[in-house]
């Protein structure tokens, strides 16, 4: 299963690398580009729908499903053959476990980032739906396991940000959500936020990751992270600004 909003660049081998499923589910926020179009060359099985956020669409997604056992995918990503045989084989066997967790092998404007806390870093992909159900978080969402989770051998390919532009299309929503989340939570920004999270951000990433042996793009991600959660908590400060003088 993919959720999808304008990927017309990346749905093709998406969907081309789980070709092998039983199934393939996609739900779509009304895309204005060629996804559709796309996406019907692997399979019939589309819901167009307005946009209801990253949690709510996967498990909407998970409803449509006739099958146990669901893979849940980015369209930025990619199934290679090892991993494929892998899940097919696990299927079979009807495990005990609930769900299974996958190490995402990102590549961060066209380099596979290795360290700066990014690999393995390994996220709950496969999963019984009866087992499990996607949080409420608007940003990262992730799956609520109730019972035991066990672990792929195989990676995940992510090709995350091919370039700056798009990295900070996604950081401007990605902010925003964030920000937006925490207000509902009634959590402030003090100045600590805005001086001190973003450095030691930078200072994690880059030195006790070791972001440095990722080269020019460990200093990127480490910069743009810092910068991340500088403005996350900007954005906090301007919403509980904004709550107080209009109150």
């Amino acid at each position: 299963m993919v959720i999808t909003k304008n990927e017309e660049h990346n749905i093709d081998a998406c969907l081309k690398s789980v070709q092998w499923a039983d199934e393939i589910i996609v739900v779509d926020a009304e895309s204005n580009d060629r996804t559709i179009e796309i996406a019907r060359r692997h399979t019939d099985k589309i819901f167009i729908t307005p946009w209801m956020g990253f949690a709510a669409a996967k498990q909407f997604a998970v409803v449509q499903s006739h099958y146990d056992w669901i893979l849940w995918l980015d369209a930025d990503e990619r199934v290679l053959p090892e991993l494929s045989e892998e899940i097919q084989r696990i299927v079979q066997l009807n495990p005990n476990h609930a769900a299974f967790t996958v190490a995402r092998r990102a590549y961060f404007l066209g380099k596979w980032i290795k360290h700066s806390g990014w690999y393995p870093g390994r996220v709950a992909r496969l999963f019984h739906k009866g087992r499990a159900k996607f949080n409420s978080a608007a940003v990262h969402e992730g799956l609520e396991v109730k019972g035991s989770t066990g672990q792929l051998r195989n990676d995940l390919v992510h090709y995350t940000d091919p370039n700056i532009h798009h990295y900070f299309e996604k950081y401007n929503r990605y902010t925003t959500l964030a920000a937006h989340e925490a207000f509902m939570k009634g959590k402030s920004a003090h100045l600590s936020d805005l001086l001190i999270r973003p450095l030691w951000q930078f200072l994690r990433m880059y030195l006790i990751r070791l972001g440095f042996l990722d080269g020019i793009h460990g200093l990127l991600l480490a910069v743009f992270s810092s910068s991340y959660v500088f403005t996350k908590y900007a954005k906090l400060r301007e919403k509980k600004f904004v709550q107080q003088h209009v109150h």
